[in-house]
């Protein structure tokens, strides 16, 4: 008798809410992110693996996982926030990143934008201010060896939408790729006894990128006219964003697919998951 897999589960800790058009049509980031978990099930040929997203407000409510044990991994979403504020649910959260990383090394650890750099703040790097610089809208990233092995492409585009960032590579960590604008669009922490040269999904621990996987042109467009609206954005940036908008985007079937495979990785057990 075939006995049926447990569902995949991952928890996904909100930073922020989106924008009341996106809340509106996409959901919160929880549901975005699910969206983009279906979508690259796709692109790895397996579109009827299930799996259950657990949505846990971190910012708003300043809840957890109970029982953090029962899921594959735990996704920390971007916002609107900065990553170096001294605020209590963000001091909470780098603090709760570095308990997970410490005494929870089966669980792997995702984090997109504002979650790659409180991940960075939680283990050793920092998140700066970028001088006022804005990377918005899909950007081509420049990938390191280790970059184009993990995602198996030579370039990536992804959407983004920062003016913080992380300047440099945390101690224990490896650098996937880079920008002009932003050194750090990327990193691992892998399992003790793993090598870079051969990495695989199953060899990460933690996984982070600058970017926004989960973000098409729909979301990233409506963050662009709300932030010119205001002043956020001056016109020649938003102008750059338009000029970029229609550039290939690697979100799902490159990011999210190697998100989806270390997710898989998690469940396999087929490295050694030890705290380093």
């Amino acid at each position: 008798m075939t006995v049926a897999q447990r569902k995949y589960k991952i928890a996904v800790l909100l930073c922020d809410t989106p924008l009341p058009a996106i809340l509106a049509s996409e959901g919160d980031y929880g549901a975005v992110f699910a969206k983009l978990f279906r979508k690259s099930l796709q692109a790895v040929g397996d579109p009827k693996v299930e799996f259950d997203i657990d949505s846990y407000d971190v910012r708003n409510d300043k809840v957890y996982p109970e029982n953090v044990d029962q899921y594959d991994a735990v996704l920390l979403t971007g916002s609107a926030a900065s990553a170096y504020e001294n605020l209590d649910w963000i001091n909470r959260l780098v603090d709760y990143v570095r308990y997970l990383a410490k005494e929870k090394p089966q669980v792997r650890i995702l984090g997109i934008c504002f979650g790659h750099q409180i991940v960075a703040r939680a283990l050793g790097g920092e998140c700066v201010p970028n001088g006022g610089r804005w990377e918005i809208g899909v950007t081509e990233i420049e990938l390191t060896d280790l970059g184009r092995k993990l995602f198996g492409v030579e370039k990536l585009n992804l959407e983004q939408a920062h003016r913080d960032h992380v300047p440099d590579v945390p101690p224990s960590f490896h650098l996937l790729g880079y920008t002009a604008i932003s050194p750090n669009q990327g990193m691992v922490q892998l399992y003790p006894g793993a090598s870079p040269e051969t990495i695989s999904p199953a060899d990460v621990h933690i996984f982070t990128v600058q970017g926004h996987p989960e973000f098409y042109r729909g979301i990233t467009e409506e963050i662009v006219k709300s932030r010119n609206a205001t002043g956020i954005l001056d016109n020649e940036t938003t102008a750059d964003y338009y000029r970029r908008a229609d550039w290939r985007n690697d979100g799902p079937g490159v990011v999210g697919k190697t998100l989806w495979e270390i997710v898989r990785a998690a469940r396999d057990g087929s490295q050694k998951q030890t705290a380093a």
